[in-house]
């Protein structure tokens, strides 16, 4: 199943790890689908630089297979002081029940991009992949420069053509099926629901608006999901739930018992964690939250905001405080480990493609 997006990559699967930040993502993980043929991916925006680099030293310990790294292009809205007391106040009842401080101080809201970006360059890592907006063309030729190759994530055609016009290599259409935040380029709440077009139709229109090879993102869990990716025009599918339960992942064993437990109504999108909107499991937070989502301040300043609540929670296996990020077909997912569910999805793609061809 060679497309042309394999090639460009140096990958001998159509298969890509989708970048998990803020846990689940292990340098393990992302070394287990390289290896297998895959392309994995380290997502790598809660990391300091330092930490960065350490994760990317030891996924070329574990493999000598392309691997790639996903950033959050960064935010920076206004966040009014009151915002963030009114926060506070809804989260200092959640704080008392897990044994926290009441309203900590959060002197910063996350790590410094253009670092971060400095660590990808000078590292040269095969792959670079890049949510929540475009880069300026100036960093995107700056890494291609330096044999980089470069996918941005869109929700829409419009984000789509914006990061093919910018320069880079492929684009990653995410479906509204997909686990995680949304990387839709405008957080504006009504711009965000337009921007929820499922997988099935974002795919096709993107390939046929576009030059570049387009990944295909959101609800594809195994080989039928991948025959279907391709029948579309996608040049690789992303798959993140498929491995969210492998023992190589990074997510808490809640979470995990969570994905396996999960059926197809199983997941909301919600700001409740984070102050962008993310599709993961229902749970108390998320369904409590939901009547202020208008007072929540905006990513990154909620996420910051709830860290210590959900670094607790993951401390007491209490899933009722987790991001539990996860897509909409998580009831397929499995807990083997990540070489394997690689190969089960290739063995039922190809079975599935011998079937088709003979209708």
């Amino acid at each position: 199943m060679q497309t042309a997006l394999t090639a460009m990559l140096g990958i001998e699967h159509p298969i890509i790890l989708a970048p998990m930040a803020g846990g689940p993502s292990t340098p393990a993980l992302a070394a287990a689908v390289s290896t297998a043929g895959g392309l994995g991916m380290l997502g790598a925006a809660y990391l300091s630089p330092e930490a960065l680099r350490r994760e990317i030293a030891e996924v070329r310990r574990l493999t000598d297979r392309p691997f790639g790294v996903n950033l959050f292009v960064p935010e920076a809205p206004d966040v009014a002081p009151e915002a963030v007391a009114r926060a506070q106040a809804l989260l200092d009842p959640y704080r008392a029940e897990l044994g926290l401080p009441p309203s900590p101080t959060v002197t910063r809201y996350g790590e410094a991009f253009d670092e971060q970006l400095a660590v990808v360059l000078e590292e040269r890592v095969p792959v670079f992949s890049f949510t929540f907006g475009a880069l300026p063309a100036g960093q995107i030729r700056a890494l291609r420069d330096a044999g980089i190759r470069v996918v941005g994530t869109a929700t829409t055609v419009a984000e789509g053509r914006a990061l093919a016009e910018a320069g880079v290599d492929a684009v990653v259409a995410q479906g509204s099926e997909a686990g995680g935040h949304r990387g839709t380029f405008d957080a504006d709440e009504a711009h965000m629901l337009r921007a929820l077009v499922g997988t099935l139709a974002l795919v096709p229109q993107m390939v046929d608006a576009l030059r570049v090879p387009v990944i295909a993102a959101g609800g594809i869990m195994d080989g039928r999901g991948l025959v279907a990716a391709l029948a579309l025009g996608a040049g690789a599918a992303q798959m993140g739930t498929a491995f969210l339960a492998c023992p190589e992942c990074g997510a808490n064993a809640a979470h995990k018992a969570a994905v396996l437990a999960a059926t197809d109504e199983s997941t909301v999108i919600t700001r409740a964690f984070s102050g962008r909107p993310a599709r993961g499991i229902a749970n108390r937070l998320s369904e409590e939250l939901r009547p202020h989502a208008a007072e929540l301040p905006p990513f990154p300043a909620l996420n910051a905001l709830t860290r210590d609540i959900r670094q607790a929670a993951a401390r007491q296996g209490r899933a009722e405080y987790l991001s539990l990020w996860a897509g909409q077909a998580a009831a397929l997912a499995t807990s083997r480990p990540a070489a394997e569910v690689v190969r089960d999805v290739l063995g039922q793609a190809e079975r599935v493609r011998r079937g088709l061809a003979e209708m």
